[in-house]
């Protein structure tokens, strides 16, 4: 019998009856905790992938070009009896088209240029990554050479220029700011050897006046923004930027 109390007594019932308050704020923080962690450890990943990206992909690539023009005296893709100091003579994008075209990566390896690892042998000017919500996206290049890439003149004003650029395709809008940060030292989509070129905001030839002090012009998109400015789903894809760097040569 005085088992049977025992078990039945009113401190046995409260025990069995559930979690306290205190038990369940302990349980609560320890699950903010691990959220917080997993944040903390995507945001990391994500800034060793930008980081990666632009010390072995886009700086590879930059190293490729200048490696071709000091071995041939011109730019990729020009004619070597007449240059023109313009990508395939023309202007024209030097790309790797699709599956079975590789001009860009013929042209490099024609000349004894090694070229960076990319995605995979045969695909080097490639680049796989995640975006801020885990979804795959690839990165681009191209060069080519652009009539109009802004650049100072007198005063505030701006004045267009011939240069030859790197395309890279396929950025986020994070990946954007932080390559454009590495790159020039300050997130700016208009001014600077990295720009924005996406379709519609064409930053990279703003030659308009740039004020005193210097306007800074933010990534034409965000994160939660669609292709059309609008707020992206919670499981879509983060909207791609085309982004133009500016080489030496």
């Amino acid at each position: 019998m005085k088992e049977a109390d025992t078990m039945h007594s009113p401190k046995t019932r409260r025990r069995c009856g559930g979690f306290t308050i205190l038990e369940m704020s302990v349980v609560l923080v320890v699950i903010a905790l691990i959220i917080g962690a997993v944040s903390v450890g995507r945001d990391v990943y994500r800034s060793a992938m930008a980081e990666r990206i632009g010390s072995e992909f886009v700086q590879g690539w930059i190293i490729a070009y200048d490696r071709y023009v000091a071995q041939t005296g011109t730019v990729p893709g020009d004619d070597l009896a007449n240059p023109t100091g313009r990508v395939n003579g023309n202007g024209d994008p030097l790309c790797d088209q699709g599956s079975t075209q590789r001009e860009l990566r013929n042209a490099m390896l024609e000349r004894g240029v090694s070229l960076p690892a990319g995605r995979a042998e045969g695909q080097e000017s490639r680049f796989v990554y995640q975006d801020s919500r885990g979804i795959p996206q690839e990165i681009r290049v191209c060069f080519l050479t652009v009539t109009d890439w802004a650049e100072p003149s007198t005063g505030n004003a701006y004045t267009p220029r011939v240069r030859n650029v790197m395309r890279l395709e396929g950025l986020t809008p994070e990946l954007a700011n932080q390559l454009d940060a590495r790159i020039d030292g300050r997130i700016d989509a208009r001014f600077g050897r990295m720009r924005e070129a996406t379709p519609g905001s064409l930053q990279y030839r703003d030659v308009s006046a740039i004020g005193d002090p210097p306007q800074t012009y933010a990534w034409s998109r965000t994160e939660i923004q669609d292709a059309s400015g609008g707020t992206n789903a919670p499981d879509d894809q983060s909207t791609r930027l085309v982004a133009y760097l500016k080489m030496n040569q």
